[in-house]
């Protein structure tokens, strides 16, 4: 009797379960709010030099607003204000006659700036003057926090597989609460820098850990449904996220906001189960009964637990030496799962990159923020219905293959929309996000699928690592524009394309039975293609 029999006799998917998923619910509203912040807090609005040194009481005194700016302040190509100069002294000949500015000699702005807070009431470019010169330090905090995303995911992904799910998973809520509220009352930039890092660093513990304890916990048949539902939560949230940075628009107010349901999350906790396939792999079979008769008690299935002694759980995992301490060094010491762990690397790597290159980039568009992001979350939602079909019905590798060369498609198609085509363009990068979304819900169902219960969670985290490495590059991707507009999305393009070659070489595991070992994965395992089937060989 394998575990996969086991969990088709409690019912699989029942109260027990959906009980488990909904808790699961209460932290991931955290995530896009955290991993989608840096748009709003990290926003510029218009600006230019501040002029008022330089009323001296003479003439300038005199002028209207717009006639100061006018002598002050040099015009741009497309007529707005020049955002970082300002003329070394007011050109009052411009009153009557603005044709000519091209030779006036101009200097950086020498006493900060005026920001336009029609949008934003206060923002991280606004706080410190992050913009003209200290525009990369700006752009730099979306890599800072993601940076803290790829330590956590090897940290927590280790930890998680070697001291629990469950125990792990409350760590990181203390650590995202704590740092989270933290960031929103720094008083300099460093230290916003070093509380965003830590707060990435506990927001990634929620991410890998919450989607595999409910993988583990539901049957063959119900896997698909419940990678898709779990990925749920992050499409609505980025939708509400607009709406929410609309009304709470000065940014310490918003990461305050951000990180708020964390506090209800740590009373949830208790209720939640630890993994009974992670505590069986790891010898604890009487926790694993505790957890299993109570799963049997929710799903009415009390008579088959009574039924199964602790010891008879030990028979159900089949693990050569139970005090065996793993680590990521066992992704390389065998040839399969060195092959997975590459293939998986690449294809984490590509999925991110594009994902976050299309997410960090809501400015690009032309439209108003607030109603690029509800467009980009509101997308999701048919991409998760996409994704169930093709999952059920394709299998995880072309569906993985597919929808990331279709979302390097749509990238590179948005390279020759015109920039006047601002709807066009937008609904063709939101197309593009429609895709790279369903590739973000597959690869986690995908991943927690491949890797075996013993290493799982430290090849989650191992594959995390390698997205944040995307995501921490992908804001400093945008920046090449300066050297080629189209740069960027060539770039994105053809990271969305070798990721998916990548993807087509990894094992099928649709109605597979989970691997237990590493040597599951080594030596050919034997299918189950229905939980059904499973019942039929007790």
């Amino acid at each position: 009797m394998k575990f996969e029999n086991v969990l088709a006799e409690l019912n699989g998917f029942g109260r027990f379960q959906l009980k488990t998923i909904l808790l699961m619910v209460i932290p991931r509203m955290t995530l896009p709010f955290n991993f989608l912040l840096n748009n709003f807090i990290a926003a510029i609005p218009s600006h230019h030099c501040d002029i008022s040194s330089l009323d001296d009481g003479g003439l300038f005194r005199n002028l209207s607003q717009a006639e100061r700016l006018l002598v002050s302040v040099p015009l741009q190509e497309d007529g707005t204000l020049n955002s970082c100069q300002m003329f070394a002294e007011p050109q009052y000949h411009l009153l009557l006659n603005s044709s000519n500015m091209a030779e006036l000699p101009t200097v950086p702005c020498q006493n900060g700036w005026v920001y336009d807070n029609t949008t934003f009431k206060s923002t991280l470019a606004t706080e410190w003057d992050l913009v003209c010169d200290k525009r990369r330090v700006n752009r730099a905090t979306a890599t800072i926090f993601f940076m803290g995303v790829m330590v956590g995911a090897a940290v927590f992904g280790y930890f998680s597989d070697r001291f629990g799910r469950k125990i792990m998973l409350l760590v990181s809520y203390v650590t995202a609460a704590i740092f989270g509220f933290a960031s929103a009352f720094s008083y300099n930039f460093a230290m916003f820098a070093a509380m965003r890092f830590f707060t990435g660093l506990g927001i990634s513990g929620i991410s890998i850990i919450t989607i595999v304890l409910c993988i583990e916990w539901v049957d063959i048949k119900h896997r698909t449904a419940v990678g898709v539902l779990m990925s749920m939560d992050w499409s609505v949230c980025t939708a509400a996220l607009p709406l929410v940075a609309y009304f709470v628009n000065d940014w310490r107010h918003l990461t305050a906001v951000a990180t708020t349901p964390l506090f209800l999350a740590m009373i949830s906790w208790w209720w939640l189960p630890e993994s009974a396939r992670w505590l069986i792999s790891t010898g604890k079979v009487n926790r694993a009964h505790f957890y299993l008769s109570k799963c049997a008690e929710a799903n009415g299935r009390e008579q088959f637990m009574a039924d199964v002694k602790p010891e008879v759980l030990s028979k159900v995992i089949l693990v050569e030496n139970e005090n065996r301490k793993y680590s990521y060094l066992d992704l390389v010491r065998t040839p399969r799962m060195r092959r997975l762990a590459l293939l998986t690397a690449i294809v984490w790597f590509g999925v991110a990159f594009t994902y976050y290159g299309i997410s960090l980039n809501v400015t690009g568009f032309g439209l108003n923020i607030y109603l690029t992001q509800f467009i980009y979350g509101v997308i999701e939602l048919p991409a998760k219905a996409f994704s169930f079909f093709s999952l059920s019905k394709t299998g995880r590798r072309l569906n993985q293959t597919g929808t990331l060369l279709m979302t390097g498609l749509c990238i590179f198609c948005n390279m020759f929309v015109p920039k006047d085509k601002g709807l066009f363009q937008t609904a063709v990068g939101a197309l593009g996000k429609m895709f790279s979304e369903a590739t973000f819900t597959t690869v986690y169902l995908y991943t927690s699928e491949l890797y075996p219960t013993v290493m799982r969670q430290n090849g989650l985290g191992f594959c995390a690592v390698m997205a944040r490495c995307g995501v921490s590059v992908s804001p400093l991707i945008m920046l090449l524009e300066e050297v080629w507009g189209h740069l960027p999305s060539t770039i994105f393009s053809l990271v969305a394309v070798g990721a998916g070659l990548s993807a087509y070489f990894l094992p099928e595991t649709k109605d597979i039975r989970l691997p237990e070992t590493i040597e599951d994965v080594e030596l050919t395992r034997r299918r189950s293609i229905c939980a059904s089937d499973e019942k039929a060989q007790l």
